[in-house]
């Protein structure tokens, strides 16, 4: 189960669970389409793999198993 991460780990922007604008790696380092596009140039700075759209929950599901809180921030 994904864990829908609230935002990006690069500009912190807010990335909520329907955002179309999330991006995600197989290990789930989840970034904005802006950041992974333009300042990461479509790499994964943490594991060196590639992004894709993050699917979206939908709601009735999002109620039951909810996304998460934790906000991750890469530092440096």
């Amino acid at each position: 189960m994904l864990k829908l991460k609230p935002n990006c780990e690069c500009c912190d922007a807010d990335l909520p669970p329907e955002s179309a604008e999330a991006r995600i790696c197989t290990f789930e380092c989840t970034f904005c389409a802006s950041c992974a596009d333009g300042v990461l140039k479509g790499v994964c700075p943490n594991c060196g793999g590639n992004f894709a759209p993050r699917p979206i929950r939908p709601s009735a599901m999002l109620a039951k198993y909810l996304a998460s809180r934790e906000r991750v921030v890469r530092r440096g």
